[in-house]
């Protein structure tokens, strides 16, 4: 490591707070060509890349470094695209402060290097061409419900291998939770159109406005619709609720509702769209994840003066990605720990009464610490309230297939190879693991991408 500069990260440029605060824009602006070369000098490129484990789809990380290294950003876009074909999703969206960057060995002596800005430079420099090629065609047909990140990456890896793919989504536009759950000032609509045409570029035929289970008997897939087997990505789309008295008030949202009321349904540009939705001055979030930090900031985008985020547990337990958690406070988020609700009274003022809640050192399954109650109570003077504690899988197909073997927080369980107790059906994504991240979502449909292809009958060219 001599002679190498391991402590000094290249920043990521950002929009100044006061601009961004005011639009949907996208607040990172990514690196330049010339920032995102200095900051793939500082790779070691270890004979032993622990990077890579770390990646849920196994991403070449160092290869594709390299590459950038020369300024090859075009052999670097082909490189990651060998494991992952949604790169320009997951340079913006993806945890890799947990996941690859968290094995990084330059992490332990100062900061790791930046693999998931790296991964975008890649997808925004490297150009349209693409290595994929569709093989000769398979009379094969595989049908995707779900055009979420778990949806389009099985019918990616189908297709690259002459599969006939058909993607079904129930809403009007082809996305799922990366549109009507991610604010463009995180993921810009147009990285996502770019991303679904290109699928149908390789010959995915994709469908809105089709609910499967409701448009489309489920059962019928495979009988009267002739597909060979079938992969159910729908996601985690039911959300989790408090349970407590005021809940179903006029301006309290479940954060699923607040979100896809202004990404997908576009809310914040009411009347020229449809779709209403309550800007108040005061907003609370219930909720310490990434939703929460999405959803306060949206709060903000809409016109709120004040906006805060109640979180039962303190900053050290908050489940949200720590650059999400800065870009909240930096744009005027107030933080309010160790609350708990217990009611909302009023109407257009509402008044969220909370209970004070004090931190054990005993811990929980999940590795934190434990919380309990206090005697101690505070209110909060609000005009809006979004809850934002969760998101369970959506019920749909599993309810109307009891074949369909479920777990307790109703999950389709899956095998090691995501097949489900049905002949010739799979499920991946959240609908099998509970909500989680777009990455992992992959990782799972990538699994299930392979089995399908053996189960067909069909070698993999990868």
């Amino acid at each position: 490591m001599e002679g190498k500069d391991i402590e000094k990260r290249t920043p990521i440029p950002e929009r100044p707070v006061g601009e961004r605060v005011k639009d949907f824009e996208e607040v990172s602006l990514g690196y330049s060509k010339e920032e995102a070369i200095k900051e793939a000098k500082r790779c070691l490129g270890c004979s032993r890349p622990l990077c890579v484990e770390g990646c849920p789809v196994g991403v070449e990380i160092p290869a594709f470094i390299e590459r950038i290294k020369e300024g090859d950003f075009k052999g670097a876009l082909l490189k990651i695209k060998e494991k992952n074909l949604l790169p320009s999703i997951c340079g913006r969206v993806c945890p890799s402060e947990y996941q690859c960057e968290s094995k990084c060995v330059l992490g332990r002596l100062g900061a790791p290097i930046s693999i998931g800005a790296l991964e975008r430079a890649a997808s925004d420099y490297g150009g349209e061409a693409e290595e994929e090629s569709n093989g000769p065609p398979k009379p094969k047909r595989v049908a995707v419900i779900g055009s979420g990140p778990a949806g389009l990456t099985c019918a990616a890896e189908l297709a690259r291998d002459g599969v006939e793919v058909f993607v079904f989504e129930a809403l009007h536009q082809l996305g799922g939770v990366l549109r009507y759950g991610i604010p463009s000032f995180r993921l810009p609509r147009a990285v996502i159109d770019r991303q679904i045409q290109r699928l149908k570029d390789m010959g995915v035929r994709m469908e809105g406005n089709v609910l499967v289970g409701r448009t489309i008997p489920f059962s019928d897939l495979r009988t009267k619709e002739g597909f060979d087997a079938v992969f159910i990505a729908t996601g985690a789309g039911l959300p989790q609720l408090l349970g407590i008295k005021g809940e179903n008030l006029e301006g309290v949202y479940s954060a699923n509702e607040f979100l896809t009321r202004v990404n997908l349904m576009r809310a914040d540009l009411f009347p020229q769209y449809g779709t209403p939705i309550k800007r108040g001055k005061r907003v609370a979030v219930i909720g310490g994840g990434n939703v929460a930090m999405d959803s306060a900031r949206v709060a903000l985008r809409l016109g709120a003066d004040e906006v805060y985020i109640a979180y039962r547990r303190t900053e050290e337990e908050m489940p949200a990605r720590r650059v999400e958690i800065e870009h909240a406070k930096e744009e005027g988020i107030r933080f309010l720990y160790l609350l708990s609700p217990l009611e909302i009274r009023g109407n257009e003022e509402k008044e969220l009464i909370c209970r004070k809640m004090r931190l054990s050192d005993e811990l929980d399954e999940s590795g934190r610490r434990k919380v309990f109650p206090t005697e101690e109570t505070i209110s909060l003077l609000v005009d809006v309230v979004v809850v934002a504690i969760g998101q369970r899988p959506n019920p749909l197909i599993p309810s109307l297939e009891p074949r369909l073997a479920r777990g307790r927080e109703g999950e389709i369980l899956v095998d090691e190879e995501m097949r489900t107790s049905l002949e010739g059906v799979w499920a991946g994504g959240d609908i099998a693991s509970g909500a989680a991240t777009v990455i992992l979502a992959m990782g799972m449909a990538k699994k299930a991408a392979q089995s399908i292809k053996k189960y067909l009958g069909i070698s993999s060219r990868r």
